[in-house]
């Protein structure tokens, strides 16, 4: 048995849907009816990482489970990992960053996310790591202004970024859910080559068919921007980030997809070819 944590999120949803059809598939949610992946036999159970009857369904017969979890500074590595130690789970492969190799990263993000690496990697539990880049899917967040504008708005729109698209992530999640020789494993994943923002902004005019303007954001536009989505911690470490983004810090190209999976990462212009239909009128708010 395979447990999905996360799976109305990017990768999660992306693993659901990736795992072989011969696998026992489970899935913990707080909302099992916003899983959109339909696949025979996938069991759901209602809970969360608070909630130790909920884990203890979810976990019960899991052999191999993959973690996500986003509440920087809480503890929900360390409450599932306890969970999953009492209910015998052999193996956890944890979604984590890239920046966690960065000794010049020390937001509040990246502290948190070194700390839940640490947990799992301390714990009797056999574990892999998955550190990507920032996900393609990323810009998904410009898709209001480019259906309205034809504009995307970035903060240093001209600093490469090694992005990985969402679906290759998932797919050496897959490899390391239902394959051995993962084991004490930490991937660092990134996608083919670096790009900025106006570049993305270029690629992303030639999938849709259209012309789309680039402008950049200033520092306090971004914050507020920030500010309206997330608490000011996490604007601040997210700006932080940009920061060194800006000085190259995120430039590097690594074969790790091409490694574990046998085929090289998708580009970006790929991505954006295959979600066109977001950026488009009358597409979902992402």
């Amino acid at each position: 048995m395979i447990l999905v944590t996360g799976p109305t999120g990017t990768v999660g949803r992306l693993v659901l849907e990736q795992l072989p059809a011969h696998c026992t598939v489970r899935a913990l949610a707080r909302d099992p009816s916003r899983i959109s992946v339909a696949r025979a036999g996938l069991e759901t159970v209602r809970g969360n990482y608070g909630d130790p009857a909920g884990l203890r369904r979810a976990l019960t017969g899991v052999r191999r489970a993959l973690l996500v979890t986003s509440r920087v500074a809480g503890d929900d590595d360390a409450a599932f990992l306890d969970a999953a130690r009492e209910a015998g789970v052999q193996h956890v492969v944890k979604l984590s960053a890239a920046a966690v190799t960065d000794t010049g990263a020390q937001d509040a993000i990246t502290r948190w996310q070194r700390a839940c690496e640490s947990a799992l990697t301390s714990s009797p539990l056999d574990w892999t790591l998955l550190r990507p880049r920032s996900f393609m899917s990323n810009a998904l967040s410009w898709a209001p202004s480019v259906r309205g504008e034809n504009l995307v708005r970035a903060l240093y729109g001209h600093s490469p970024n090694a992005c990985v698209d969402p679906r290759d992530i998932a797919e050496v999640a897959v490899r390391a859910l239902t394959e051995d020789g993962h084991t004490g494993r930490a991937y660092t994943l990134t996608g083919p080559h670096p790009l900025t923002a106006a570049q993305q902004t270029r690629q992303l005019a030639e999938a849709l068919g259209r012309p789309l303007r680039f402008e950049e954001l200033t520092p306090q536009q971004a914050r507020e921007a920030l500010l309206r989505r997330h608490p000011e911690t996490v604007a601040q470490a997210l700006l932080d980030s940009a920061l060194r983004q800006r000085a190259g810090a995120k430039a590097q190209v690594l074969d790790t997809v091409q490694t574990v999976t046998g085929r090289a990462p998708r580009p970006f212009r790929v991505w954006a070819r295959d979600h066109a239909q977001s950026f488009g009128p009358g597409a979902a708010a992402p």
